[in-house]
């Protein structure tokens, strides 16, 4: 699959981290998580009415992540 904004995948889509297009304070903090550029993921699961993503990393990490802050991952291939 071509590069897609986190935000997008449906529950259970895999794929890898590609590039992070956020700004500020934002990126080293996800980065400090483990959340970046070449890290694979699963998403768990969407919460309802644009609620917050839970995604899984392959380290087996999982993060709840607000959908504003998932549209600016990007994601491609699998993972």
């Amino acid at each position: 699959m071509d590069a897609a904004s986190l935000d997008t995948l449906a529950d259970g889509a895999e794929g890898t981290i590609v590039s992070l297009d956020l700004t500020g304070e934002l990126l080293p903090h996800l980065e400090s998580m483990g959340i970046s550029p070449g890290r694979g993921l699963r998403v768990l699961r969407r919460a309802a009415f644009g609620g917050p993503m839970h995604v899984r990393l392959d380290t087996g990490a999982e993060f709840a992540l607000d959908r504003a802050v998932a549209r600016g991952v990007m994601v491609g291939g699998s993972a």
